[in-house]
Parts: C-alpha cells; sequence; structure tokens
C-alpha cells in the first residue's frame, strides 16, 4: 500500500490487510430455506440467510485481527441471489478484502452451492470501540439522544 493510503486507515485496523479471506459453510437444513424464514414460500436456501453466511465470512476474515475492546459492524450490502441451493446441500461463503479505510473494510464476497455460484457482490463493516458502542446504544434505551 502506499503511504498516502496507509495514513487513512486507521490504527485498529493495522494488521488488516488486502487479500485477507475468511469463509463460513452450511449444509442448508429446513430452517435455512425461504419457505420458513418467511422470505418467500419455496423450501430453498433463503436470502437472507445466504446474507448471514457472508457476514459471517467478512467475520472469518478480520475479527481475530481486531485489539482487544473492538469489533466490526456490517454497514453495507450490495449482493444478488442468482440461484436456488435446495436442502441437503452444502453452501460455502467466502470474503476477500478489496479496500481499507479509515474504520471501514471492504469485501468481495461470493456464495457457492456444490454445483455453481448461487450469489456474491461487495460488503463493508466498521470497526468500532464495543465500550462507546454500547453507551450509545444505552442512550437510546433510556430515550437520550
Amino acid at each position: 500500500m502506499s503511504s498516502e493510503t496507509t495514513a487513512r486507515i486507521s490504527p485498529v485496523l493495522s494488521g488488516v490487510t488486502l487479500g485477507l479471506t475468511g469463509t463460513a459453510e452450511i449444509t442448508v437444513g429446513p430452517e435455512h430455506t425461504a419457505s420458513f424464514v418467511g422470505s418467500g414460500r419455496i423450501a430453498v436456501l433463503a436470502t437472507p440467510v445466504m446474507i448471514n453466511l457472508i457476514e459471517a465470512a467478512a467475520l472469518a476474515a478480520v475479527e481475530h485481527l481486531l485489539p482487544p475492546g473492538h469489533q466490526s459492524l456490517g454497514i453495507h450490502l450490495d449482493v444478488g441471489h442468482t440461484a436456488a441451493t435446495p436442502i441437503g446441500l452444502r453452501v460455502v461463503a467466502t470474503a476477500e478484502v478489496t479496500h481499507v479505510e479509515g474504520r471501514t473494510v471492504t469485501f468481495r464476497v461470493t456464495a457457492r452451492d456444490e454445483f455453481e455460484p448461487i450469489g456474491g457482490g461487495t460488503h463493508k463493516r466498521v470497526v468500532v470501540s464495543v465500550a462507546r458502542f454500547d453507551e450509545r446504544v444505552a442512550h437510546k434505551v433510556r430515550g437520550e439522544k
């Protein structure tokens, strides 16, 4: 990375480099289907479940590199779900770090079953201090701005 790019990276992301990858996988069960989660009526892998798997892959890529007291939160998804996966097939999601700026990490994400690619796109996560995040949420719970 150039020094210009490095200057825009938060110190909490110093261990996160381009090309890092993470994966997550499931075998599609009835509880993973569109008809079960309410996102459709057909018993195939639900899009929200595919998205959850993609986020899990992104977590696997970088979460272990964050300093204590920090975690990443999903802030943007731009993915397509292009092929159906029936119950019983294995699905693997992969997330690759493609850009790091400030506290934000961008991933190229893909999902595929045992036969073909089933979806993909981009995903962004921001790294936060858990203590500060919890404090902001507590203010909302108490009705404070």
